[in-house]
């Protein structure tokens, strides 16, 4: 997206000679972003030189006194297909100077991944291991990830049994792996199993595991029980992916299920996402048959967007190879015809902002880079200072063809509340007010939930009251689960007395806690050894119809325990057991402990005594997660999943 400045013709039969003489005589680059431009144009230049079959001008480039494992990174990650990768590595071998490290060698294999080179791919891999290259060395991640992409299933699984003997804690992404690995080879209830694995074995499922169960659910023809799954996310706090939303408007839209189809995308405004490329085909269908108004604005976005002007090569017709109007080619004529959009990385152009000054300014300026919605929010997302962010969010806002929308303001907006920036959340908000514009529930949920981690609860409690308007009309489910919010930032603020209140009006306006709201709050209490209120909340969960559960119970034994209250946790242990439930094996031996070391030991050996029964059975770990998923939840989810696919196997 760079401008015609940047955008000269280069000239096959003696630039690269060129450019490279004038880097050594160059002056220091001034700051970040020159470097971050210089470094784009070299990257081009190798991009057009691999798909061009020019061996010397690679070899020229890739001896370019700039070249750097960021060059190189990202000149692999760009290679149209593995051979033109591996043209790369070969020709590196000429630059004395250049050493590989971890990420161009990730890099590589990756590239040989998706490639599905797998001969390649595990003798880079056994050239890794055998510390061919110094400081360089692959863990059973990146095993199962690169294994995973090139579709092979025996090295996969391999690699996660060894993974598994040697680690005491396993990632949730490894499972999520496996499970995608077993449902693209058709082992459907090896994937099933795997799901029951993650939860079994104390593991939390994240966002990538239901996109893993949607997408499998879609792929076997389970539209509805992929559409259940998907609607359980928010019940259990789990971030819903602009992913599974493409994933499920293209698998209704295939079974011209428009209706279903509308209904999702009306979601997906709610949830703040805006649609990818890949939904363009799917969007363009439903404005083929009249179930999508407004489509436009969705497509607009998705087109190639004509104001970025291609990179180019050319041959050599002309004296002057740095001629200010690329839009007059008088006498230069195309050598290979290679066309590409210029190279441009958001979260490296974020890095190189962070020396926010007048000059980096002008360089900004003058690079003109052409502004979109979504170019805007993925520099945003990498900012590491708010303060950076902020100065580029006013910035931008003038820059010619682009205007912030209700997507760039809402990206702003969690940042600000992020880093605790209330004043300037609050001029926001009235410009959204002043304007008519609506924001995303999901926005002023996160806003809250951010208010919790930067600690400023008035700050979120205003925004709850004052400004969930914007919204406009809420459910009493989302209510609860924006109360929810509300509550769990109080209780990281402190604010033991409002938190209080807060639970007392939600329940006076018929808005019921669910399992893990209560659980959260329990867990706060209890860890501070207020055994009263615990009581209070563990009574307003019968009365308010709530089945407490057992990870409910294993909680609160742990908020005890931690605090040193053994005997309060030895009174919920006997409320567990009068309700015909057991703690895992984990939780026995934490209260056991703790009894002991309070010298509580009767009571030990009680705990000792009405556990026998669980010796005989594999330690699984009690199912949940405080704030966020219940017990509940997640037997939903996998009885969903398992019924689906015994359906289709019987």
């Amino acid at each position: 997206m760079f401008s015609k400045r940047f955008l000269r013709a280069v000239i096959l039969s003696k630039t690269f000679t060129q450019l490279q003489t004038r880097s050594f005589v160059r002056a220091p680059f001034t700051n970040k972003l020159a470097l971050y431009l210089r470094r784009a144009q070299l990257i081009d230049s190798i991009r057009l030189a691999v798909r061009s079959n020019s061996s010397n001008s690679l070899s020229s480039l890739l001896n370019d006194r700039l070249l750097d494992p960021f060059i190189v990174i990202h000149a692999l990650r760009s290679a149209p297909n593995a051979d033109s990768a591996l043209s790369i590595m070969e020709a590196l071998k000429s630059n004395p100077n250049f050493s590989h490290n971890l990420s161009t060698l990730h890099a590589l294999a990756t590239v040989l991944a998706k490639s599905q080179r797998n001969h390649e791919l595990k003798t880079l891999i056994g050239d890794i291991s055998s510390s061919k290259f110094l400081n360089v060395s692959v863990n059973f991640m990146n095993l199962m990830q690169w294994y995973s992409t090139s579709g092979d299933l025996e090295l996969v699984l391999s690699s996660w049994n060894e993974y598994r003997q040697r680690a005491k804690l396993l990632s949730t992404e490894s499972y999520n792996i496996v499970m995608s690995v077993y449902a693209k080879t058709g082992k459907n209830f090896e994937a099933v199993e795997t799901f029951r694995q993650v939860i079994d074995e104390g593991a939390i499922p994240n966002s990538r595991t239901y996109t893993v169960m949607i997408e499998h659910l879609v792929n076997l023809g389970k539209l509805d029980s992929a559409l259940e799954v998907f609607s359980a996310l928010p019940l259990m706090r789990i971030k819903r992916t602009s992913k599974q939303y493409l994933i499920l408007v293209e698998g209704f839209v295939g079974v011209e299920r428009f209706d279903e189809a509308k209904s999702l995308l009306n979601e997906m405004r709610d949830d703040g996402k805006f649609p990818g490329r890949a939904m363009r085909v799917a969007l363009e269908r439903m404005q083929e048959m009249g179930f999508i108004q407004g489509a436009n604005e969705f497509l607009r976005e998705m087109l190639p967007d004509k104001r970025i002007k291609n990179v180019r090569y050319y041959e050599d017709g002309s004296d002057d190879d740095e001629d200010e109007n690329d839009d007059n080619n008088s006498g230069v004529r195309i050598a290979y015809g290679v066309q590409l959009k210029p190279w441009l990385d958001p979260k490296a152009l974020a890095n190189t902002l962070d020396e926010w000054s007048p000059e980096v300014v002008s360089l900004l300026a003058d690079a003109k880079f052409v502004w979109t919605t979504r170019l805007v929010c993925k520099v945003l997302r990498h900012f590491k200072s708010p303060e950076t962010a902020w100065h580029f969010f006013c910035w931008v806002a003038y820059q010619p063809g682009y205007t912030h929308d209700v997507y760039a303001l809402e990206k702003m907006l969690t940042i600000l509340a992020r880093h605790g920036h209330v004043e300037l959340v609050d001029r926001l908000i009235a410009k959204l007010r002043s304007d008519g514009m609506r924001l995303p529930f999901s926005t002023i949920r996160l806003i809250i939930d951010f208010y919790g981690i930067s600690k400023k609860a008035d700050a979120a409690l205003k925004v709850f009251h004052d400004d969930r308007t914007l919204c406009g009309p809420i459910s009493k489910f989302k209510l609860m689960l924006l109360y929810s919010s509300l509550l769990r930032t109080l209780t990281k603020c402190k604010r033991d007395f409002d938190a209080i209140n807060v639970l007392e009006e939600m329940i006076f306006s018929g808005i019921v806690p669910d399992v893990q709201t209560f659980s959260g709050l329990m867990y706060h209490f209890a860890l501070q050894g207020d055994g009263k209120i615990v009581q209070k909340l563990f009574s307003m969960v019968r009365q308010n119809g709530v089945e407490p559960d057992a990870y409910m119970f294993k909680v609160l034994i742990q908020a005890y325990c931690k605090c040193g209250r053994a005997p309060l946790a030895y009174r919920v242990f006997e409320d567990l057991s009068n309700s015909n439930l057991m703690p895992d094996a984990a939780t026995k031996e934490l209260l056991k402990k703790s009894l002991w070391k309070e010298g509580r030991r009767k009571e030990a050996a009680a705990v000792e005594e009405r556990c026998e029964k669980i010796n005989d059975v594999p330690s699984l770990a009690l199912r949940g997660h405080i704030w966020a998923v219940s017990s509940a939840d997640l037997t939903r989810v996998h009885s969903i999943y398992r019924n689906s696919i015994t359906s289709i196997m019987t």
